[in-house]
């Protein structure tokens, strides 16, 4: 059995970047908060919580107070910093570098926008932290668009901005841009925010999911751009199977002269998938 783990998978640097400073934070503090989940990946969440850092959610942030809180790639809205501020946690802020400037492009569209009476425009999943974070920007007044019936909430005749969360799909950001263009009767101005390592890890998982017989994509349940990466291999590759830990792997997917390609999402670690691959070697050597 040929077993491949693609190269390019795992990874994107604001992930990174934020498991870096809270490995960096625990390396000196006791004690690190994390708001939300560092990564939308269980077993990398547990090995990092393993190394002292605590997950809590929104509402138990707002109850705390002289600590230190690290903010996840994602990014946070603006109250975020208010509370943090006026309560003397100091917070590690990993935003990722993308997220910020997304974030400071959706602020000075909003403050257009209001002077015209226009819409902010963002196209997303209702509630993932970093349509929490947009929204922020704009006091809590974007319209959140996930698929073309949710346009019927944008009025044809006010101005908008258009903005995508970082990791949708630039197919899909496009054909919502087209249908907006389509039926409004003001000035539509699309800004194409989608994050190019992410979306270009497309045409890459449609070459390897075609190289080999069978794919395991590796991903956190939680994590959507896991389950857009994971269609895209299995409308390439039908034999592809989603698991989030070895656990989950099925030894009838496999045979002997299989060529097996492994990949992930941009929350996927480099370790996790070592490990499917040493657990599905274990195969070889047993009838499958």
């Amino acid at each position: 059995m040929q077993i491949e783990i693609d190269h390019k998978s795992g990874f994107c640097f604001g992930v990174v970047n934020a498991i870096k400073k809270a490995e960096e934070t625990l390396d000196k503090s006791e004690k690190l908060y994390c708001l939300g989940d560092i990564v939308h990946n269980g077993m990398e969440v547990e090995r990092l919580e393993e190394l002292g850092l605590i997950t809590i959610d929104r509402e138990t942030f707002f109850t705390l107070k002289n600590c230190q809180v690290l903010l996840r790639a994602h990014g946070e809205p603006p109250s975020t910093y208010e509370h943090a501020k006026a309560n003397n946690i100091e917070l590690i802020d990993a935003t990722c570098p993308v997220v910020l400037k997304l974030q400071q492009r959706v602020k000075k569209a909003t403050l257009e926008m209001n002077q015209k009476d226009g819409q902010i425009i963002l196209f997303g999943k209702k509630g993932h932290a970093e349509i929490v974070s947009l929204d922020g920007q704009t006091d809590n007044h974007a319209i959140v668009v996930e698929n073309k019936d949710d346009l019927s909430e944008v009025d044809p005749e006010k101005p908008a901005y258009l903005f995508s969360q970082t990791t949708k799909s630039l197919e899909k950001f496009n054909e919502i841009a087209a249908e907006l263009k389509q039926n409004s009767k003001q000035e539509i101005i699309i800004k194409d925010t989608i994050c190019r390592q992410v979306a270009n890890r497309v045409p890459r998982m449609k070459e390897f999911a075609n190289q080999h017989d069978v794919i395991v994509f590796v991903g956190g349940k939680k994590s959507s751009n896991a389950q857009f990466l994971f269609e895209v291999c299995k409308k390439s590759n039908p034999n592809s199977y989603f698991i989030s830990n070895p656990d989950e792997l099925n030894p009838n997917w496999f045979s002997s002269d299989n060529s097996v390609g492994i990949c992930g999402a941009t929350s996927t670690p480099q370790w996790l998938m070592e490990k499917v691959a040493g657990q599905i070697k274990k195969y070889e050597t047993s009838d499958i």
